[in-house]
């Protein structure tokens, strides 16, 4: 009788992406495997609420400068602080090499709208995976805000805030 690989060898051989530490803030996503330009990498999962629930909970006028709320929709967001998978740690860059993107329900459905990442160039074992937060504020961006929402990322185009130029 043959036996096949083990679970944990097929979860190896299946791993692509690892968090760990991260020389660009706290904790990093990294490529274990190679991962094509435009492969999903992951969705990122947490627990969704409404606009103003995350309001409620967490105040609404981007003072902590340390958030895993994603915007779905008009309607709701992701909080990946609540029941978040790896993705939540996967860091802010100005030259990213990942896109998020809102992918909406065939039903119509905004609950079941879902935020995948995504490739946006071929990444290699060991680089660390970044998308551009395009974080928007509709307070005004004071020195404090700009400071707080400092951009680490240490690209040669980088803007030095995480926070997008208002329209």
């Amino acid at each position: 009788m043959m036996l096949g690989p083990s679970q944990s060898a097929l979860n190896t051989m299946t791993r692509r992406i690892a968090a760990r530490r991260s020389p660009i803030h706290g904790n990093g996503v990294f490529a274990v495997a190679p991962i094509r330009k435009g492969e999903e990498v992951i969705e990122y999962k947490g627990t969704l609420m409404t606009h103003d629930e995350a309001d409620e909970m967490y105040g609404d006028g981007g003072e902590t400068g340390h958030t895993f709320l994603f915007t779905l929709n008009e309607h709701y967001l992701i909080d990946a602080n609540r029941k978040g998978n790896t993705a939540r740690w996967i860091n802010h860059s100005c030259a990213p090499n990942c896109r998020a993107l809102v992918e909406e329900s065939t039903s119509g459905d905004p609950r079941k709208d879902k935020v995948v990442i995504e490739a946006i160039r071929a990444i290699k074992p060991g680089e660390e995976l970044t998308y551009d937060y395009g974080i928007t504020l509709d307070v005004p961006h004071t020195a404090r805000l700009k400071k707080l929402w400092k951009c680490l990322c240490g690209a040669p185009n980088c803007t030095g805030t995480l926070l997008k130029p208002k329209r």
